[in-house]
């Protein structure tokens, strides 16, 4: 059995799709899920599902603290949701090739320090892209800049808003990062 963490910054969306596509598999458990926030909607779904959950400050994980628990709750792989700190050093090397980000735009575009959320939505409207779409890749010691595994695009070319390109986006996310995961740590 692979044991899973997932790492979240906010409200889950893209970790409720992960929890409902890997349950009842025999193969992959999501085990625990962590935040840097006290507030995230991810603990709702983590708790809602019966999965441990942990909170932990930027300096535990910064510390090598994060790294530590995840090794004692013998996690393999760690998939990252929305999740807005740095990876440090550390886990980087202990899970080496054995983390996931999903980006929401088609990457090398829009990507890098403070591209998160509604800011790349907005940053693919004002570039007058007629398509978006996602970015599922390793991570790497810089933002958004690790190996690309997958990448699917929609098209936006009808979209008059950041949150109509937004929800175009996440469509894809729920769909592709669980099989694509699953491939991954299948593999």
């Amino acid at each position: 059995m692979t044991r899973v963490a997932i790492l979240a910054s906010g409200t889950g969306s893209n970790a409720g799709a992960l929890i409902d596509y890997f349950s009842g598999d025999s193969e992959v458990n999501i085990s625990v899920v962590g935040s840097n926030r006290k507030a995230a909607g991810v603990f709702d779904i983590a708790e809602k599902a019966g999965i441990k959950s942990f909170r932990f400050s930027k300096d535990e994980m910064d510390s090598g603290k994060l790294l530590k628990d995840l090794k004692s709750q013998k996690v393999d792989w760690v998939l990252l949701c929305g999740f807005l700190l740095k990876i440090p050093s550390d886990i980087l090397m202990g899970y080496k090739d054995r983390i996931l980000n999903i980006h929401p735009s088609l990457l090398p575009k829009h990507g890098g320090k403070g591209m998160y959320g509604m800011n790349v939505h907005k940053a693919v409207q004002d570039s007058g892209s007629n398509e978006s779409g996602l970015t599922i890749h390793k991570v790497s010691e810089n933002y958004d800049e690790g190996d690309i595994v997958f990448q699917a695009s929609v098209d936006i070319s009808h979209c008059t808003s950041a949150e109509e390109i937004a929800s175009k986006v996440l469509a894809l996310e729920h769909q592709y990062y669980p099989r694509i995961a699953e491939a991954m740590i299948k593999d």
